[in-house]
């Protein structure tokens, strides 16, 4: 029987703590025995869960044994690690222990150092956050998780399920794996990562800024068959100009904030209206059906007709 110890930090998010309790518990082999010893470990006696105070039957000392450590998400995840905590992590991972993070639990793993030179990910919301504090992370806002063999990463608590039912497949297999996946009302794996749940807003532009008006002119002519030029033109500049203000101000090129732009008027044609992609695909500028689900794709990580089932 693998042991799983799940760390409760300070200010713990309750659905990240509950996740992996969850889905552990409920493994059961073929034989009926469970699959999983769960135990929880908090860095302090009492812990503090927003709604509730947790009692934490184990401290750090409870992970030096584990076959497996989940780092839920904190409220406090910028806060700095309990050096007990910090030391136990390492000296796991030093002894081959297996570790995962849900959420932004990946900011006190990536304290560690243990997340250096690895891909990582956590909630699309807080990713440029963490690869600005730890830029030796390969941060990927994309994914639902990663697995690099010995540490693991997720995005929210929806992706930490999704995590933990991968860990329970590679310890024993797609049967068991799929039953788990069954008591938790939950596939056992899901089409597309993170993009598709990204708002993909633009930078903000500075009030009256000469690209005010130019942004809001396209916005209005999304269904056009706009080009470079076309857009320098109605901006009375040169396109290296033009070019040059866009990145400036947007941190993107025109071309590329109007693919942008379209795809966003997409998502919300699929979540609001019945009408057929083909004709959303048109309606928002793009020149063929296979070209819309193409970017649609390639942005969002699923099909328009798979966003629309999620979504709608």
């Amino acid at each position: 029987m693998h042991t799983v110890a799940v760390l409760a930090l300070d200010r713990v998010v309750p659905s990240d703590l509950a996740t992996p309790i969850d889905a552990f518990t409920r493994t059961r082999l073929p034989d009926g025995r469970p699959g999983y010893r769960v135990r929880v470990c908090g860095e302090r006696p009492e812990i503090d869960a927003g709604a509730f105070t947790l009692r934490a039957p184990w401290g750090p000392e409870g992970l030096t044994d584990a076959d497996t450590i989940v780092v839920p998400g904190t409220d406090g995840h910028t806060a700095p690690l309990d050096p007990a905590v910090r030391d136990a992590l390492r000296a796991a991972a030093a002894a081959g222990t297996r570790i995962a993070s849900i959420c932004v639990g990946a900011f006190p793993l990536a304290s560690t150092g243990l997340l250096d030179g690895l891909r990582a990910t956590t909630h699309w919301m807080a990713a440029a956050e963490l690869a600005a504090a730890y830029p030796a992370v390969d941060v990927d806002p994309d994914v639902l998780y990663v697995d690099n063999g010995q540490i693991l990463t997720s995005a929210g608590a929806a992706a930490g399920l999704d995590l933990c039912l991968h860990m329970i497949r590679r310890d024993y297999g797609s049967a068991v794996a799929a039953d788990a996946a069954r008591l938790s009302v939950t596939p056992l794996e899901r089409e597309g990562g993170q993009a598709q749940f990204i708002v993909h807003d633009h930078a903000p532009t500075p009030r009256g800024s000469a690209l005010e008006p130019l942004l809001t002119w396209l916005r209005e002519n999304l269904a056009r068959d706009l080009t470079l030029g076309d857009i320098a033109a109605q901006a009375g500049t040169s396109t290296r100009t033009l070019i040059r203000h866009f990145r400036e101000q947007t941190g993107t090129t025109p071309l590329q904030w109007l693919h942008r732009a379209r795809v966003r008027q997409a998502q919300h044609l699929l979540e609001t209206t019945r009408h057929p992609v083909e004709r959303i695909g048109a309606q928002v500028g793009f020149g063929s059906p296979t070209a819309f689900r193409d970017r649609f794709k390639r942005t969002t990580g699923v099909s328009p007709h798979a966003y629309r089932r999620a979504f709608s």
